[in-house]
């Protein structure tokens, strides 16, 4: 009876321990995120608009890319809907092309509408090899624009990557529990 007890014991503990540790790292991200915001709206004031119409949006604070001739790119994002958190989001890419180097990127994808926001959620999201972000500096999102319900904007924090390739990306989606 002690050992079961024991181990039950143990479960309960080790359960616990890997439930502090992932929401320890989903804090560590929601905190990333919200300094990669301000570090946004910072560049660029233009993007408070799409922040605020927004349907919703998913920030990446930190996607690192990289790649000679065959490259990729990956991250953890926030996915907020009426500025509360929806979710969170798991970014991959693949490319190909004339590339060089690496880099360190803020990454924001905005919604246009609750069902464009709704397919992303329901979905496993992707681009299409022509999609691609808008380079953030001051005044750029002022004249930014939606294509098919999506805008993606990217800051640049690190690096330096020569970067001519096609490729798509996918996003999975993750509802909080």
């Amino acid at each position: 009876m002690k050992i079961l007890r024991s181990i039950v014991l143990a479960v309960v503990l080790l359960s616990t321990a890997a439930i502090s540790a992932q929401s320890k790292k989903e804090e560590k991200l929601i905190v990333d995120a919200h300094k990669a915001k301000q570090a946004l709206l910072k560049q660029d004031q233009g993007l408070e608009a799409f922040f605020e119409s927004a349907a919703g949006y998913v920030l990446f604070p930190n996607v690192g890319k990289g790649g000679f001739i065959i490259g990729g790119a990956s991250g953890n994002g926030v996915v907020y809907e009426n500025d509360a958190i929806a979710g969170y989001a798991n970014l991959k890419k693949l490319n190909i092309g004339l590339q060089a180097g690496g880099q360190a990127i803020i990454e924001v994808i905005f919604f246009e509408t609750e069902e464009d926001l709704a397919e992303f959620k329901e979905d496993n999201f992707q681009f299409a090899a022509e999609a691609s972000a808008v380079a953030v500096k001051s005044g750029i999102a002022y004249n930014a624009k939606y294509k098919d319900g999506v805008a993606v904007f990217a800051l640049p924090k690190a690096g330096l990557m020569a970067d001519a390739s096609v490729g798509g990306q996918k996003i999975e989606f993750t509802p909080v529990k």
